[in-house]
C-alpha cells in the first residue's frame, strides 16, 4: 500500500473548517477519505467530578492527547487501522466507547489546534487554516453549542470570554504560519480549493 496522504486543517471554532473540508472533497471527486476530529483526542476526564470537568480550559493545547494521536497518526499512515477514542460533549470526558477505523488513502484531521503540535505537523504533507472573523465564528458557535450540544446562553458567553477568545489569539491564530494555504471562509474561496485540489491530485499521482 503506498503511504497516505495527510492533511491538517486549522482555525478558529466554528470557522467553518468541515464546510470546507468537505467541499474540497467534493471538487476534486474524493470518496474514500479518512477524517478524523482532534475533538476527539481530549484528555480523559473520567475521574474527575462534573463541576471540575465544566472547569476546564478546552482551548489550551495541554488538553489534546497530542501522543496519542501521534502514535494513531503514524499507524495510520503505515496502513494499520486504529481504535479511535470518542468524545462525549455531554459528560465532557471520553466516551468508554472506541471508533475501529482503517486506514485510507487520504486521511484529514480537524481540529482548532491541529497545527500547534510540532510532531503532528511533522507527518502532514499539506497543512491548511481556515479564517472566519470573530464576531461570526462566535455567533456560529452559540447557535450551534445551544442547538446541538443543548448548552445555555450564558455558559457559552462564559466560556468564550474566559478561553475561546483568549486562547484563539495566544495559540489558534498563531499557527497561521505553519499553514501552506489560509482560506478566508467569508467570502468564495474557490481559487484557493482549487489549488489545493491540484496540489492532493498532484501527490496522489506521485505515489502511485
Amino acid at each position: 500500500m503506498k503511504k497516505p496522504l495527510l492533511i491538517l486543517v486549522a482555525g478558529g471554532s466554528a470557522s467553518g473548517k468541515s464546510t470546507v473540508v468537505q467541499e474540497i472533497l467534493n471538487t476534486a471527486g474524493l470518496d474514500d477519505v479518512l477524517i478524523i476530529k482532534h475533538d476527539d483526542y481530549y484528555l480523559d476526564q473520567t475521574e474527575l467530578p462534573m463541576e471540575e470537568r465544566f472547569k476546564m480550559n478546552y482551548d489550551h493545547p495541554s488538553s489534546l492527547d497530542n501522543d496519542l494521536l501521534f502514535s494513531d497518526l503514524k499507524k495510520l499512515l503505515q496502513g494499520q487501522a486504529i481504535d479511535k477514542p470518542i468524545y462525549d460533549f455531554d459528560l465532557y470526558t471520553r466516551s468508554p466507547k472506541v471508533e475501529h477505523v482503517q486506514s485510507k488513502p487520504i486521511i484529514i484531521v480537524e481540529g482548532i489546534l491541529i497545527l500547534e503540535n510540532e510532531k503532528i505537523r511533522s507527518l502532514s504533507d499539506i497543512n491548511l487554516f481556515v479564517e472566519l472573523d470573530d464576531d461570526t465564528r462566535f455567533i456560529r458557535r452559540l447557535l450551534r453549542d445551544m442547538k446541538e450540544r443543548g448548552r445555555t446562553m450564558e455558559s457559552i458567553i462564559s466560556q468564550y470570554e474566559k478561553t475561546v477568545k483568549p486562547m484563539f489569539h495566544k495559540y489558534i491564530k498563531p499557527t497561521k504560519r505553519y499553514a501552506d494555504v489560509i482560506i478566508p471562509n467569508d467570502r468564495k474561496h474557490d481559487i484557493a480549493v482549487d489549488l489545493i485540489v491540484t496540489k492532493i491530485k498532484q501527490i496522489l499521482g506521485e505515489r502511485k
